[in-house]
């Protein structure tokens, strides 16, 4: 399941009541730097970092009629022993995690890795994320 970390942090520091617009101009801020990082496991739950991605220039956008945040990343495959379960896309505050599946139609996951995910060491991996913003201003 999707976990959200670091809104207390990012939004904190805001005066009243916090809306779409606001929250959403954090977010912008906040992810301009951000990286995705995918794992594996090896053994007794020791993580593997399978793939770091880097947000794709210009991709970080807000959707106002939908009210989300859209971005992409991308990045080089750097290991390949062993399958990605987990992914954690970080800001600097503000971070997003869960299970994640290169196989489409697996249970308890949030995230399938796009087909450009292939497991071959140096291709490079895009991942397309939506943060929709109504449950994150449903916390508050």
């Amino acid at each position: 399941m999707r976990q959200i970390h670091g809104l207390e942090k990012l939004a904190g520091q805001q005066p009243g009541r916090l809306n779409a617009q606001r929250l959403a101009e954090l977010l912008l801020t906040d992810l301009r730097q951000c990286r995705c990082h995918i794992y594996g496991t090896m053994g007794d739950d020791d993580k593997v970092l399978l793939a770091e991605l880097a947000l794709l220039p210009d991709s970080l956008e807000y959707e106002m009629f939908d009210q989300r945040i859209d971005l992409i990343v991308a990045g080089p495959i750097l290991r390949n022993d062993c399958v990605p379960l987990i992914y954690r896309l970080q800001g600097e505050r503000f971070a997003l995690s869960g299970r994640c599946s290169m196989i489409a139609r697996v249970c308890g996951v949030d995230l399938y890795l796009q087909r450009s995910y292939t497991g071959v060491i140096g291709d490079v991996a895009r991942q397309k994320f939506s943060i929709p913003l109504k449950p994150l201003l449903a916390m508050f």
